[in-house]
């Protein structure tokens, strides 16, 4: 079987690739069939070219076959059915080019083309899309992989890698930055520390620091870098730490043609203008010897000044200091400078430099260095031989290497230490419980020169390749193993020889560093070495033109390597005595950098390198460790980081070498995939089973190919198995697993061509049947037609033949006698129906005069009743609006005494107050004037003492100054002397020093045993020395101290010249009192003063209100004068003369003029007693008229009676009228019965009316007792009078007095008011009484039925509020607020039930006028609102409860408020019911924010339950069946990013959830306008997160997905139509761009006219979001078409014209609405609502 398809596959018409020189590969198609033995193939090339394919006849190598169509452009390329590397290069190439994909999976590898444009995919909305899905639900991304480690890191407690490789331009460091932003992102910690801003602000200054143009990249990396990305147990970031690998310091000083030094050099030159660098006498750019080498000093579309003000940004944004970045400046201008340095050649083996030369001086300025030492050191080299020390010039050559050597090792130290400061920034206080590594590696390089630098980087790359190849093999057999599929072995390329080859014992880098110990070295030896050891090596060549390379072939390629330049650069070695001068430095900063490093303090962290032989220990300092020791160490350490973690793999390729966007160079990519390990991963899935579909995938796509037999089995995984049998016999070819199929390479394009080959043919069949039906169908409309017209034609014909004359008139006679005959008969049916029709209608007239003339009897009858009755209620009518004329008038007259009442009280008790207080400040103003008096004779007795005091203190002070100050010279002419000595006896010492150390040297010059006597004297001597040191600082010290002495004793003299100072001030604040006096003594006169003016205006006030007072108070102008006078001199003599007994003066004239104003104010309250008496009288008519009152009631309830008697006489009448109908007689006799019934009752209760009258009547004798009493109480006010007249000089008393006669009266009139009101109340329960009477009399008249319900109960009236004790506040929150469950029966019974209780407790509150009750209420219920909606936050029920319940109660503080334009559509009551004494709209701005509040969280609520439906029932779920939209992928997701036993949502459960949702809602009361606006905010998630995966799924854009879409779409429009919900909401508006994206998938996309009904219709989608769908737009089966790249340029620029539109590709999902609250009053009448006793609410009382 497995012939026979290779036989097909090369049969006619299949397609395949053959290799190409300009695009390494280009399709054909076969024109004749392949038979063994054939040397040629006939093909044709795709431009209609046709051409011979040569073979190999021995063995021939047939041409790849090429992918379905159906295959091309998958997200991930081992899903390919045929694997090799033209189809790869075509994917890419489709991907990248026509659909504008950058990012393609290849297995564990994301394999990213760089674009170089900008693209919109890198968003916040695009980084929430991708967060918590599973790698390849969405399309391939970097945030797709920075996902996957993150969930894993999450999930099994593991750390992670992200290896980032790539040549230079392939846009890793880009890929690098983008995986930390998402990291950044996705685990915000909230902090204060902004540790994830610091993370990504490390970017631009290692960028600065590391990164240059070179001629393949603007901003190419010349460092590897790995940024440990640090995470807490909660996953969020802590804190980073980074390592760099293999610096490319020769770029310092030496660039190629078209490239640039280090970028910070250049932001420096940029910004040399500005103050803070003027001080490094930097130069432009091109002045530079270092940063014009390349001949570019700029960078297209780069301003190098903005990249410098971000550097310092990030460089503060890290916590560097200032001073660190100056100094940091400082080197990098120095290593600028050094460069610029001119050596001179002096003869032919001498060099120099020029002591006037600017830049030496410049550098050892700003480096603190010595320019005789640094001029000296960088034209001389030391020799130190075995018995002398030799200094010898070097050429100007070897200079310019030292000078270039000192500015590499200072810009690599440099370097360093700024990644430590950024390391120790990016620490933060925490442990670190897990980190995800990023790699920026270099990938595999080769050039046509190859130095060191390359051959560490393909070095590196090699340990790279074989651990990922490890890691490939480590996740297939996983897989397998998972699958219960057996495991076997497969081939692939190894390359441990190579790694041997470099790092072995007498390899490549041992036998360098070999040679790197002798001194006269060279890489031609080092080479000659390497063809003798290793010319055996089959991975080892010799050039055959060249004896200065050698080659290595690699896994990439085979790269050769120039041996020049090797060994320098692995030694890397810096002249000594250039170490020694930079160690000398002034600079601390670059003096640290040359300090001598600890042993084994490089690569020593556990990793133990095996060296080829044993090392040669150095004898002087110039061997130190070399680089390449150096880099295979940290090498070791790396791959020890990343054998510790899971990798995942992003593999940057750069598409072409000019940088155009979207351009693709087929060779230049192929040559990165085979480098890169593309190639290698796509070798190894190739020889397995790399196409992997689960059971489902098959059988939906394949069951076409199925028998009817198969598909009635319903276990599917046995039909895929019959199915794969029948048509795949060689089982080698497919495996079964657990919940997969696997399938070798190519069974899939074959299960294609079966399956459109099952197609065709039925759409063959179906067109047959087609096409026989519509002929067969014309042919018989046909043949109907030609027989009609055979018919016509014979029977006109026949008709011809048969009819003659006689005929003829036999037919006219017949016609004839019929006319005759019918008419006949039809005037025998006319007269019978007339004479039947008069019969009816005489009888018919009959019955109905009788039946009128029975209605008028009935209708006259009628008349007479009702004219009584309506007699009757006319009267009624008439009596009770006379009634309530009375009551009103009654009422209104108590209102106005009880009114006048209160405003005379008042005005008593302000004037009895004002009095006391007038007097009370009288005698306050003589207590003040004695105790000032006093106050000021101690004052000025104690100003005296302290003038004397003051003076011997000022004396004493200038004597103890004068003494410290000489003791003060004294104690510093002794530390002068003391310095001196110290700096003699450091002289000393530092000659002694010197002495020993010339001693020591001869000493080990001459023998061994003398070096040892002369180090212990050296070290006695140095303990001595050590001794006289510590006994100078101890003198020091203390000499120290007594300075400390001395200086405190000089401030203890200052603090008593402060004490004195502080005394003069003291004395001079006690001067100061006299005028404070003075002022009390004003404000005094100004109280006055005011009391005064008070008096005035209230005078004024009661001149308004009554008349009689009013005369009386305007004859005080007098009064007015006085004190208008008072108030004039009375202050100018206090604070001019200072006389206190004019002030006094003026008081008593104050008190005179209040005497007279008291003596007035009594007559004016004698005329009130006398109004009050005249109330009262008028008081004892009102309640006399009262009296004539009752007795009307008493005869209109005799009338009543007697207007009851008659009815029921009347009512005897009605049985005697239904006499005459027989089956009523037995009703009759009941009616009887129940008429006894009822008159016995009527007679019942008129008793107990006349009863209650007897009772008021008495009541009304009692009242009569009280009005008495009110005249004893008037007789008592004469007393009190009276008393008030004696006790005129005890103001209290009278105060007291008139208050309690103030409550008399008040009690009085309370008790009258409320015996009117109970009067009203008395006469409207007779109202009520009579109501019912009537009631029950006209039942009589009606049926049994209604004469057996009961009379209504009379209810209590309530006024709508609620009391409750201060101290039960806590309780009735606790029960109301934070007890109440949304599930109650009672809640559910009434809605809002809790805002309206809240509401009445308010109203209560106001109306007491309680504002401290108020406020702590208000208070109350807005902390247990958020504290209930903060315990459960996550709590749908009860955020949509009190969501509706705080809406509410906004309402009602807007309804009650009393504002006119909330009270519009209250009803009276609820007009009345408004708040009376507080303004509540602060109130409700809080509780407005608190609604806010809780709408965000309850949409936040709603929108986490949703989004995993979303996407699922939206878009995976197929709602239409039997139109399937699946693709062929058999894309393989990882193991590790599947959950089993996963929800599977559908568009069902999408809506039940919404159902739910609104039952709830509306379950709460909520009001339809929030519920709108709630479905709109939630409409527009769903139409944002659909649209947002479609651009983000590839597999998503697809015609039938289209249909599916718009399918779910109208479900959603059916469920709001089903909830009404359609008209006045926009939620369906939300929904418009995904239901223009369904239509452009649906719409045909290849003309001009379909370009512009697009760019028409799809009007809410801008042009990104536009041109990504037609990019992505992927065809499912063969007889679909790709769009076209031309019709998207067209489309593009038709879209070119549209203004405005936003450009990001994705739409924000967290985007708000703006809420809004109208208000909506309600009808609710609060004095109804009952207390329900499920909420215990015992403690409260309804009013």
């Amino acid at each position: 079987m497995g012939g026979t398809r290779k036989a097909k596959s090369t049969a006619q018409y299949n397609r395949v690739w053959i290799p190409d020189e300009e695009h390494v590969w280009k399709s054909a198609e076969i024109l004749r069939d392949f038979k063994p033995g054939d040397d040629t193939l006939q093909l044709q090339l795709e431009d209609g070219t046709e051409m011979l394919y040569s073979l190999d006849t021995s063995s021939p190598q047939l041409p790849h076959l090429r992918n379905p169509d159906i295959l091309v452009g998958e997200n991930d390329l081992t899903a390919l059915s045929y694997l090799h590397e033209p189809a790869v290069l075509h994917n890419l190439k489709v991907r990248f080019v026509e659909s504008k994909i950058i990012y393609t999976y290849c297995g564990i590898i994301l394999v990213a083309v760089n674009p170089y444009k900008q693209l919109h995919i890198y968003g916040d909305a695009v980084i929430h899309a991708y967060s918590g899905q599973n790698m390849g639900d969405m399309d391939p991304h970097i945030f797709a992989v920075a996902e996957e480690a993150y969930k894993q890191m999450a999930r099994n407690n593991k750390n992670q890698s992200i290896i980032v490789s790539g040549e230079s331009g392939a846009g890793k460091t880009v890929s690098a930055r983008y995986a930390m932003r998402y990291f950044a992102m996705v685990s915000k910690s909230g902090s204060k520390t902004h540790v994830e801003d610091k993370v990504l602000a490390s970017n631009p200054i290692t960028e600065a620091i590391g990164n240059a143009k070179t001629t393949r990249n603007d901003n190419s990396s010349r460092f590897g870098k790995y940024t440990e990305i640090s995470f807490d147990r909660r996953y969020q970031i802590i804190g980073a730490n980074m390592r760099t690998y293999l610096l490319e310091k020769s770029r310092v000083v030496s660039q190629s043609e078209s490239e640039r030094n280090y970028h910070i050099f250049y932001q420096m030159c940029a910004c040399a203008d500005q103050p803070e660098f003027k001080s490094l006498r930097l130069l432009r750019a091109d002045e530079f010897r270092y940063t014009s080498m390349g001949g570019e000093t700029a960078i297209e579309g780069v301003d190098d000044r903005k990249d410098m003000e971000e550097t310092r940004r990030t460089f503060s944004l890290l916590g560097l200091t200032k001073d660190f970045q100056a100094d940091v400046f400082k080197v990098l201008a120095g290593v600028l400078h050094l460069g610029n340095v001119e050596i001179r050649n002096v003869g032919s083996d001498r060099s120099s430099i020029s002591s006037s030369d600017p830049h030496i001086a410049a550098f050892c300025d700003l480096l603190g260095v010595s320019p005789d030492g640094v001029t000296r050191w960088l034209c001389h080299r030391r020799f130190v031989m075995v018995a002398e020390t030799v200094v010898k010039p070097v050429t100007s050559k070897r200079a310019v290497n030292a000078r270039d050597a000192l500015a590499k090792q200072i810009y690599a130290h440099l370097f360093d230490c700024v990644i430590q400061k950024i390391n120790a920034a990016l620490q933060v206080p925490g442990k670190q419980h897990s980190f995800i590594g990023v790699l920026d590696i270099y990938g595999f390089e080769t050039f046509d020169i190859n130095s060191f630098e390359q051959f560490c980087i393909n070095y590196a790359n090699e340990k790279l390749q074989q651990q990922f190849n490890l890691h490939v093999f480590k996740l297939e057999q996983e897989e397998y193993m998972k699958e219960d599929i057996p495991w076997t072995l497969i081939d692939f390329y190894d390359n441990q020889p190579v790694i041997d080859l470099i790092e072995a014992k007498m390899g490549i880098l041992d036998l360098l560093d070999e040679e790197c110990l002798f001194p006269q070295g060279t890489d031609q030896n080092w080479l000659q070495k390497l063809y003798n050891y290793l010319v055996d090596n089959p991975l080892f060549e010799k050039p055959r033109m060249s004896n200065e390379a050698f080659i290595i072939q690699h896994f990439a390629d085979k790269v050769e390597y120039q041996c020049w330049g090797f060994l320098e650069k692995n030694r890397d070695t810096l002249y000594e005595e250039l170490i020694d001068t930079m160690r000398t430095s002034k600079f601390p900063l670059l003096a640290n950098f040359f300090l001598e490093e600890e042993p084994g303090g490089v690569g020593s962290k556990g990793i133990k390198v095996r060296p080829a032989r044993p090392g040669v220990k150095p004898t002087n300092k110039n061997l130190r460790t070399t680089v390449g020791e150096k880099f295979r160490s940290s090498l070791y350490l790396l791959m020890e980081t990343l054998n510790a973690t899971t990798p995942h793999y992003v593999r940057c390729i750069k598409p072409n070498e000019e940088k155009m966007p979207f351009e693709y160079d087929s060779k230049r990519v192929v040559q990165q995939l085979r480098a890169c390990g593309v190639l290698e991963t796509i070798h190894i899935s190739a020889q397995s089973y790399p196409s992997r579909w689960t059971y489902i995938e098959f059988y939906s796509r394949y069951s076409i190919l199925m028998s009817q037999q198969e598909l009635v089995l319903t276990d599917k995984k046995q039909t895929c198995r019959t199915v794969l049998q029948r048509l795949i016999q060689d089982s080698n070819q497919y495996k079964f697993g657990r919940t997969k199929i696997f399938f070798r390479a190519g069974q899939v394009a074959y299960l294609e061509k079966l399956r459109l080959d099952r197609l065709r043919g039925a759409c063959v069949t179906i067109q047959k049947h087609v096409r026989g039906w519509s002929h067969r169908r014309t042919f018989l409309r046909m043949r109907e037609a030609a027989i009609i017209l055979q018919q016509y034609v014979r029977g006109q014909r026949r008709i011809r033949k048969s009819v003659t004359a006689a005929a003829l008139k036999q037919g006219w006679a017949a016609v004839v006698i019929q006319r005759y005959w019918r008419g006949h008969l039809t005037r025998q049916i006319f007269r019978m129906v007339r004479s039947s029709s008069i019969v009816i209608q005489a009888f018919t007239r009959g019955w109905i005069a009788r039946k009128r003339y029975k209605k008028m009897v009935e209708v006259q009858k009628a008349l007479i009743l009702q004219k009584y009755a309506r007699a009757w209620l006319a009267r009624r009518r008439f009596q009770t609006l006379r009634r309530l004329v009375h009551n009103v008038q009654l009422s209104y007259r108590c209102q106005q005494l009880r009114k006048k009442l209160e405003d005379q009280g008042k005005e008593n008790c302000g004037l009895l107050e004002r009095l006391t207080s007038l007097a009370g400040a009288h005698a306050q103003g003589l207590d003040k004037l004695h105790s000032l008096e006093a106050q000021l004779g101690k004052s000025a007795t104690e100003k005296a003492s302290l003038e004397e005091r003051e003076k011997k203190s000022k004396e004493d002070a200038a004597k103890t100054i004068a003494q410290l100050q000489q003791e003060k010279d004294g104690f510093i002419v002794q530390k002068q002397d003391l310095e001196k000595k110290l700096a003699d006896t450091a002289t000393e010492m530092k000659d002694g020093f010197d002495q020993i150390k010339t001693t020591l040297k001869e000493d080990l010059e001459r023998e061994e045993r003398l070096r040892k006597i002369a180090e212990n004297n050296l070290d006695l001597q140095k303990e001595d020395h050590e001794k006289e040191v510590e006994i100078l600082r101890e003198e020091n010290r203390r000499l120290k101290e007594e300075r400390v002495r001395l200086q405190r004793q000089t401030e203890e003299g200052a603090q008593v010249n402060t004490d004195l100072q502080d005394q003069v001030i003291q004395l001079t604040k006690h001067v100061k009192v006299i005028p404070e006096l003075r002022k009390d003594l004003h404000n005094l006169q100004t109280q006055r003063d005011d009391l005064d003016r008070r008096m005035k205006g209230q005078s004024e006030e009661a001149i308004a209100k009554m008349s009689v007072i009013t005369r009386q108070l305007l004859g005080g102008v007098m009064e007015e004068e006085v004190i208008s006078r008072l108030a004039s001199d009375g202050p100018e003599q206090i604070y001019e003369a200072g006389d206190l007994l004019t002030a006094f003066d003026g008081l008593q004239k104050a008190t005179r003029v209040l005497e007279r104003k008291q003596k007035e104010q009594k007559e004016v309250s004698d005329s009130q007693i006398e109004g009050l008496t005249f109330k009262v009288e008028h008081l004892q008519n009102e309640n006399n008229q009262l009296q004539k009152l009752f007795q009307e009631k008493m005869s209109v309830n005799d009338s009543i009676g007697q207007e009851v008697t008659r009815l029921n006489q009347e009512n005897m009448v009605i049985p005697e009228l239904k006499q005459t109908v027989s089956e009523l007689q037995r009703h009759k006799q009941e009616l009887e019965e129940q008429l006894e019934e009822q008159t016995r009752g009527m007679t019942e209760q008129i008793e107990e009316i006349s009863k209650k009258l007897q009772m008021n009547v008495e009541e009304e004798a009692s009242q009569r007792r009280l009005l008495e009493q009110h005249e004893q109480v008037e007789r008592e006010k004469e007393e009190v009078e009276r008393r008030v007249e004696e006790l005129e000089e005890v103001l209290r008393r009278q105060k007291n007095t008139e208050t309690e006669a103030k409550t008399r009266f008040t009690q009085e009139a309370s008790r009258l008011t409320a015996e009117n009101m109970d009067f009203e109340e008395q006469l409207d329960m007779k109202d009520r009484l009579i109501r019912k009477l009537q009631n029950k009399i006209k039942s009589l008249q009606t049926s049994e039925k209604a004469n057996q319900t009961p009379a209504p109960t009379i209810p209590k009236e309530y006024l709508g509020m609620l009391e409750y004790k201060r101290e039960d506040e806590p309780k009735l929150i606790q029960y109301i607020i934070l007890d109440l469950k949304p599930r109650g029966v009672v809640v559910n019974m009434i809605p809002n039930m809790a805002a309206q209780l809240l509401f009445m407790c308010v109203r209560h509150a106001d109306y007491l006028n309680d504002g401290a009750k108020l406020k702590s209420l208000m208070n109350a219920i807005i902390s247990g609102v958020k504290k209930v909606i903060t315990d459960h936050q996550a709590d749908f029920e009860l955020l949509s409860f009190w969501l509706s319940n705080m809406y509410h109660m906004l309402n009602c503080l807007k309804q009650y408020s009393g504002e006119e334009e909330f009270m519009k559509q209250n009803t009276p009551r609820q007009k009345k019911n408004c708040l009376q004494n507080f303004d509540l709209s602060e109130h409700r701005q809080i509780f407005s924010d608190l609604a806010i509040r809780i709408y965000h969280q309850f949409i936040s609520v709603m929108e986490k339950a949703l989004m995993p439906m979303i996407v699922p029932g939206m878009l995976e779920h197929e709602s239409l069946q039997g139109i399937s939209s699946m693709k062929p992928t058999g894309f393989r997701k990882r193991s590790s990013s599947i959950y089993e036993d996963q929800e599977v949502y559908t568009i069902s459960s999408l809506l039940q959830q919404l159902s739910l949702y609104h039952s709830t809602m509306s379950q709460h009361g909520m009001e339809e306008v929030l519920v709108r606006q709630a479905l709109k905010q939630t409409f527009f998630l769903v139409g944002a997160a659909t649209l947002n995966n479609i651009l983000l799924r590839k597999d998503m854009c697809s015609c039938r997905k289209g249909m599916q879409i718009r399918c779910n779409i109208s479900y959603l429009e059916e469920w709001l139509k089903e909830k009404d919900l359609v008209q006045g909401t926009s939620a369906m508006e939300t929904l418009k761009p995904l239901c223009q994206a369904a239509w452009l998938l649906q719409v045909n996309k290849t003309t001009d006219d379909d370009a512009k009904e697009i760019i028409e219709q799809c009007s809410e989608l801008n042009t990104v979001q536009i041109v990504k769908i037609l990019n992505s737009y992927t065809p499912i089966d063969d007889f679909e078409k790709r769009v076209a790249p031309s019709f998207v340029r067209k489309v593009q620029g038709l879209l070119q014209d549209r203004e405005g539109g936003s450009s990001q590709l994705m739409l924000d999902t967290q985007y708000r609405f703006q809420v809004t609250f109208p208000f909506t009053p309600s009808s609710q009448a609060l004095e109804l609502l009952q207390l329900p006793s499920s909420l215990r609410l015992g403690f409260i009382t309804r009013i």
